[in-house]
C-alpha cells in the first residue's frame, strides 16, 4: 500500500468514526422535539415520557467507564464494533415501537451501545493519526462532531418528525449504522489489545457502573421530584457510598478497572474538569436557547433547527480548517481560554434577549460567538485530555473524557433547568405576564451558562501544562492484527 493510499484511507476511517460519532450525539437531542408526537402517539403521561430521554442516559452515563476499560482489554476496534451494532438493533427496536414499555427498554440497550462506542472511539482516533499536524486536524473534525450533534439534532429532529414520523428518528440509524459497521472492517485497522493483562476487575466494573447509574438517575429526576427531597438526596447519598466503595476496591485490587494514578496526569484531571464546566455552558445554548426560541419567540421546530444553523456553520469551518493550525502555532492553552471566553461571551449576550426579539439583533450576535469560541475550545480540550495517556489505557481515558463530558451536561442541564424554572415562578408570584416571566428564567439559565463556560476558561488557563510537542503527540503505537 503506498503513502497516498495509506493517507486516503486513516481519513476515510476518521469520517467512519465522526458518522458513528455523530449517530450517537444526536440521539441526545434529536428525541427532544419528537417527544410531543411520542407521547400523543403512545400515550405517555408527563411523568413517563422522561424517561424515552432518562433511560437512554442513564445506561449511556453508566457505561461509559467500563467500556472504556473493556476496549483496552479486549480490542478498540472489537469494541467498536459490539457497540455500533447494539445501538444500531437497539435504534430499529426503538423505530419500530408500539408501546411505552418496548421503547423505553429498546432506549436503554441503545444506550449502552453507545457507551460502549464513544468509550473507545477517541483511542481509536488518536491511533490512526500520530503526526502532530494530522492529529490536531483530525481532533478539530472529531471535536466538531461531538460539539455540534446536540444542536444539529434539533434541526434533523423537526425535519423528520414534520416530514415522516417520530419512528424515522430512529430508523434512520438502522443503514447509518450497518454502513459503519462494514466500513470499520474495511477502513479502520485492527490493533490487539494493549492492556497489560486481560483480567476484568469485576467488583469494579458493577460498583462504578452503578455509582454512575445511581448518579445519572438522581440528577435527572431531580427536578420533578425536589432537589432536597429523601428521594433525591437517598439516591445521590448510595451514589456516592457506592463510589467510595469503588474507590476503596480500586485502590488493593491488583489489575484495577481504573487505575487511581490515572488521575494524577495533570492535563487529564484538568481538562476533564473543564469539560464538566463546558459541556454545562454548552447545554445551556441547545436547550435553554431552543426553549427560548421556541415558548418566548413561537419558533417551529424546523425554524429552531434553522436558527442554530450559523453558529454550526461557523463551528465547523473552525474545527475542521482552523482549529489545528491554531493549535499548532499557540498550543492548547490559549486557543482554548479564548475559545471558552468567547463562548462566555456569547451567552452573556443571551441574557439580555428581550420577550419581542428579533433573530438578528437578539440571537444571531450570540451564534456566532458561541460558534466561533466551541471551533477554537473543543479541540484543544480533546488534545490535552488524551496527549499525555499511556496507549493501553487509552479507551479508559477516552471514557473518562467522555463520561465528564456526559456527567457535566446531565448536572448542568439539572441545574439550569432548576435555576429558570425556579426564576420563573418568582416573577409569575410578582405578576409578571407568563412570557415575561419564562423570559426572566431562561436569562438566569444562560448567565449561569456564561459562568460555567468563564470558570472552565479559568480552570484551563492556570491548570493546563502545555506539553512538550515529543510527549504530547507521541505515536501510539502502529496497529497489530487482533483477529478480529
Amino acid at each position: 500500500m503506498t503513502d497516498t493510499t495509506d493517507t486516503r484511507t486513516r481519513w476515510l476511517a476518521l469520517y467512519v468514526l465522526c458518522l458513528a460519532s455523530l449517530m450517537i450525539v444526536l440521539d441526545v437531542t434529536i428525541v427532544g422535539v419528537a417527544l410531543p408526537s411520542i407521547r400523543d402517539d403512545l400515550g405517555f403521561s408527563e411523568t413517563s415520557l422522561a424517561w424515552v430521554v432518562n433511560a437512554y442516559l442513564l445506561t449511556y452515563g453508566g457505561f461509559l467507564l467500563l467500556g472504556g476499560r473493556l476496549g483496552d482489554l479486549f480490542g478498540h476496534r472489537r469494541l467498536f464494533i459490539i457497540g455500533i451494532s447494539v445501538f444500531t438493533l437497539a435504534s430499529l427496536a426503538c423505530g419500530l415501537a408500539t408501546s411505552q414499555w418496548f421503547l423505553v427498554a429498546a432506549r436503554s440497550v441503545q444506550g449502552v451501545g453507545g457507551a460502549v462506542a464513544s468509550a473507545v472511539s477517541l483511542s481509536l482516533m488518536m491511533g490512526l493519526f500520530t503526526e502532530p499536524a494530522d492529529r490536531a486536524k483530525a481532533m478539530g473534525i472529531f471535536g466538531f462532531v461531538a460539539s455540534g450533534g446536540g444542536s444539529i439534532g434539533v434541526l434533523l429532529g423537526g425535519v423528520l418528525t414534520d416530514a415522516l414520523s417520530w419512528h424515522w428518528i430512529f430508523l434512520v440509524n438502522f443503514p447509518i449504522g450497518i454502513v459503519v459497521v462494514l466500513l470499520t472492517l474495511r477502513l479502520v485497522p485492527s490493533a490487539r489489545a494493549v492492556a497489560a493483562e486481560r483480567r476484568l476487575d469485576v467488583a469494579g466494573a458493577i460498583t462504578v457502573t452503578a455509582s454512575l447509574m445511581l448518579a445519572v438517575y438522581a440528577i435527572v429526576n431531580g427536578n420533578e421530584q425536589g432537589w432536597t427531597s429523601v428521594q433525591t438526596l437517598g439516591v445521590l447519598g448510595a451514589a456516592a457510598l457506592v463510589f467510595a466503595l469503588f474507590l476503596g476496591i480500586e485502590s488493593h485490587v491488583h489489575a484495577p478497572l481504573v487505575p487511581l494514578r490515572l488521575f494524577r496526569l495533570r492535563n487529564l484531571s484538568t481538562a476533564s474538569g473543564v469539560g464538566v464546566l463546558w459541556s454545562g455552558a454548552m447545554f445551556a445554548w441547545f436547550f435553554m436557547a431552543a426553549l427560548y426560541l421556541q415558548l418566548v419567540l413561537g419558533y417551529s421546530p424546523l425554524q429552531i433547527g434553522l436558527a442554530f444553523l450559523p453558529g454550526n456553520v461557523i463551528m465547523g469551518a473552525l474545527s475542521i480548517g482552523v482549529s489545528a493550525k491554531l493549535v499548532m502555532r499557540y498550543g492548547i492553552k490559549k486557543p482554548l481560554v479564548v475559545g471558552l471566553l468567547l463562548a462566555s461571551a456569547g451567552l452573556l449576550l443571551l441574557v439580555r434577549a428581550p420577550v419581542d426579539g428579533s433573530f438578528v439583533a437578539d440571537v444571531l450576535p450570540s451564534m456566532i460567538l458561541l460558534g466561533l469560541g466551541a471551533g477554537m475550545a473543543f479541540n484543544p480540550v480533546l488534545l490535552a485530555a488524551m496527549g499525555d495517556v499511556d496507549p493501553a489505557e487509552a479507551g479508559l481515558a477516552s471514557g473518562v473524557v467522555n463520561t465528564s463530558f456526559m456527567m457535566g451536561g446531565a448536572v448542568g442541564l439539572a441545574v439550569l433547568a432548576s435555576a429558570a424554572a425556579s426564576r420563573t415562578n418568582n416573577l409569575l408570584d410578582a405578576g409578571q405576564s407568563e412570557i415575561a416571566a419564562l423570559t426572566g428564567g431562561y436569562h438566569l439559565a444562560f448567565l449561569l451558562g456564561a459562568i460555567f463556560a468563564a470558570a472552565a476558561a479559568v480552570i484551563g488557563a492556570t491548570l493546563l501544562r502545555e506539553p512538550a510537542t515529543a510527549s504530547a503527540h507521541e505515536p501510539v503505537g502502529e496497529p497489530v492484527p487482533e483477529g478480529c
